[in-house]
């Protein structure tokens, strides 16, 4: 891999150029982190719920779910609808705080209050609310990662 800096002319704007044959999930991956790094990691979200658009902070969320076809976003106390669909979210939320736990769950890894191993390489994870989120065995390494456990 060749990484090159160059100046920028006065007035110009930051630029990064990412030049590869097959971008997969790595390089949206690391587009997602030098991005969040400019923002504001406790950013509003807006979401609907009785006709109203409710603005929420990031770090209120436990979870997004994909229930037919509509995705519900979860709070403590409080559920929400989007517009969004989980892939969407995964690509605009923070990827050191939300990682997807199975096809139709991303969790916020600051709610997961325990992990219990489950079967065939599944993991159970109880949120701070106390409601339980099956991690895929496939979701599980990129847990350990985050949780920086071996």
């Amino acid at each position: 891999m060749k990484i090159t800096i160059l100046p920028k002319a006065p007035g110009e704007e930051d630029e990064i150029i990412i030049k590869c044959d097959n971008p997969d999930q790595s390089v949206f991956g690391f587009v997602n982190k030098i991005q969040s790094q400019g923002q504001n990691q406790n950013s509003k979200m807006a979401f609907n719920k009785d006709g109203q658009i409710c603005l929420v902070e990031q770090e209120e969320l436990f979870y997004f779910e994909s229930v037919d076809d509509v995705v519900f976003a979860y709070t403590k106390d409080e559920v929400f609808e989007t517009k969004s669909k989980l892939y969407q979210l995964e690509f605009e939320l923070p990827l050191n705080k939300f990682f997807r736990a199975n096809k139709a769950v991303i969790v916020n890894v600051d709610k997961i209050k325990k992990l219990s191993p489950a079967f065939n390489g599944r993991f159970e994870a109880t949120l701070k609310n106390d409601y339980k989120v099956i991690i895929s065995r496939n979701y599980v390494p990129k847990l350990k990662e985050l949780l920086d456990l071996k």
